[in-house]
C-alpha cells in the first residue's frame, strides 16, 4: 500500500535562506517538492555546495524536535554499524534539527536510487530484504539504549510481568554502508546482538503506510478497542454499518461505491464467521522502524542504498512489523501474496532478528486480524472526503479475503 503522490502546496515552501544559513550549505539553485508522502514534506534541493534532501517535519504527531533529534542519533549509530541509512547533516550549531518559524526541518545528503516493489525483486533479493529488516531490529536493540541515555531517559521497556514467554528459537559513504550490510545479510549479521528476552508490551498495529491520524506503526484502533487484544468485532460491526450508510447516501453511486459496498458486506460475513479468533496479547517487542515499506527504501544497483523516514521509530511488536511489511512488498494487484518470496524473506528475517517460528506465527495471526477489522481507506474516502488512498483499496481489500482463505499457507510461508 504505497503512499499516494500528492503535490505539495506552494504555501508550504520552506524558508530556504534561513535554513541554508544555519547549515552553511551555500545558496539555493533549485528546490523541488518530492511528490510522495502523506505525513511530512520533502524537497529535492540543489545548492552551490551540492545536492540535498530537505525534510519539513510537518505532521504534528511526529514534529517534536526532541523526538526528531532522537531519530537522528539512532540513524547515525545505525550508519556506524553499516546499516544503509541517510543520517542528517549537522548545522553550524552542531544540531541536526533546525527550527524556523515554529517549524522543524532537517537536511540530509541526497541519495541516488529508486523504489522497488516485491514484484521487482528476485527471490534472493527478497531474502536480503528480510535480512535487512532483521538487521534493523537487531541493531536498534543494540543502539537505542545509548540513544535514550543521551536524552536522560531510560530505554522504553514494558514491565517484566507483561512478558509473554513466546518461543525464542533461533531460526560516511552510503554506498559503502549498503555494500557492507548486503554482505552481512548473506548470513547471520555481525551487528545482531544476542537474543533478548521476549517482552509483552502490545501495540495495536495496522498497515505500515498509514497517513496522518493513523499512526504508521499502527495505532489505528477503533473506538473502544482493547489495545492488548486488538480490534473488538462489535466495534467493527458498528463501523461497517456506519460506512454502509455513507456508501448508500452517495448519489449517483460509482464503481468505487459498488466495490466498497461489496467488500463491507463480505468483511462483515467473514467477521461473523471468525469472531472467536480475536487474538490474545501480542508478542515480543523491541525498537522498530515503524513504517517499513517500498517508498521508504531506496535501491541502487539492485541493493538497498538507504532506509528513510524514521518518523515512527518506537517500541512495538517486532515480528508484526516484519509481517506488515511483507503484506505491502509482496501483495499482487489481485490481492494475493507471492508466498515463495514471502518464504525467502521470512526465513532471512528470522535468522537475522533471532525470531522463532512461534513469534512469527503469532504476528501473522494478529496482523491478519487487523486486516479483517481495518477500514482506514474507506474512512478516508467517506468520512474525510480524501481520495488519495483510493487506488490502494482494491488490492488491500481483496488481501484480507484471500488471506482468510489461505490462512494456513500464509502461516507456513512465514514460519517454514
Amino acid at each position: 500500500m504505497p503512499r499516494s503522490s500528492v503535490p505539495i502546496p506552494v504555501i508550504h515552501a520552506p524558508p530556504l535562506g534561513a535554513l541554508l544559513r544555519q547549515y552553511a550549505a551555500g545558496s539555493a539553485l533549485t528546490c523541488d517538492p518530492v511528490e510522495q508522502g502523506l505525513l511530512n514534506r520533502g524537497y529535492r534541493l540543489r545548492t552551490t555546495h551540492g545536492r540535498y534532501f530537505l525534510k519539513h517535519h510537518f505532521d504534528p504527531e511526529t514534529a517534536d524536535p526532541a523526538a526528531i533529534a532522537r531519530q537522528h542519533r539512532a540513524t547515525q549509530r545505525l550508519a556506524d554499524l553499516g546499516v544503509p541509512v541517510a543520517p542528517p547533516l549537522a548545522g553550524t550549531d552542531g544540531r541536526t534539527v533546525a527550527v524556523v518559524g515554529g517549524h522543524a526541518y532537517a537536511l540530509h545528503p541526497w541519495i541516488d536510487g529508486g523504489h522497488r516493489h516485491g514484484g521487482q525483486l528476485t527471490t534472493a533479493q527478497c531474502a536480503r530484504l528480510g535480512a535487512l529488516l532483521g538487521v534493523v531490529h537487531a541493531s536498534l536493540e543494540r543502539v537505542m539504549e545509548r540513544v535514550m541515555a543521551t536524552q536522560g531517559r531510560a530505554p522504553a521497556k514494558p514491565p517484566a510481568e507483561a512478558r509473554t514467554g513466546q518461543d525464542q528459537d533461533q531460526g560516511h559513504s552510503h554506498s559503502q554502508a549498503s555494500k557492507g550490510t548486503a554482505d552481512e545479510m548473506a548470513g547471520t549479521p555481525e551487528v545482531a546482538p544476542e537474543r533478548t528476552p521476549d517482552r509483552g508490551r502490545v501495540a495495536q498495529v495496522g498497515a505500515s503506510v498509514t497517513p496522518e491520524g493513523a499512526a504508521n506503526t499502527g495505532a489505528r484502533a477503533q473506538e473502544g478497542t482493547d489495545p492488548a487484544r486488538g480490534a473488538d468485532p462489535v466495534d467493527t460491526f458498528a463501523l461497517i454499518d456506519r460506512l454502509l450508510a455513507r456508501v448508500r447516501s452517495h448519489r449517483p453511486p460509482d464503481a468505487f461505491d459498488e466495490l466498497a459496498r461489496h467488500r463491507l458486506l463480505e468483511r462483515r460475513a467473514l467477521l461473523e464467521k471468525h469472531a472467536d479468533r480475536r487474538p490474545p496479547q501480542g508478542g515480543s517487542v523491541g525498537w522498530v522502524h515503524g513504517d517499513f515499506h517500498p517508498f521508504n527504501l531506496l535501491y541502487r544497483d539492485g541493493e538497498p542504498a538507504a532506509i528513510v523516514d524514521w518518523d515512527r521509530l518506537g517500541v512495538h511488536p517486532r515480528a508484526e512489523e516484519a509481517v506488515r511489511a511483507a503484506m505491502i512488498f509482496f501483495v499482487r494487484p489481485v490481492g494475493a501474496l507471492d508466498l515463495a518470496k514471502v518464504r525467502a524473506y521470512a526465513r532471512a528475517y528470522r535468522r537475522a532478528a533471532g525470531a522463532g517460528p512461534a513469534e512469527l506465527a503469532a504476528a501473522v495471526h494478529r496482523v491478519w486480524w487487523e486486516r479483517l477489522n481495518d477500514f482506514w481507506m474507506l474512512r478516508w474516502h467517506y468520512e474525510r472526503g480524501d481520495t488519495r488512498a483510493d487506488p490502494q483499496f482494491p488490492a488491500a481489500s481483496a488481501l484480507a479475503v484471500w488471506w482468510t482463505r489461505e490462512y494456513d499457507a500464509v502461516c507456513e510461508a512465514f514460519t517454514g
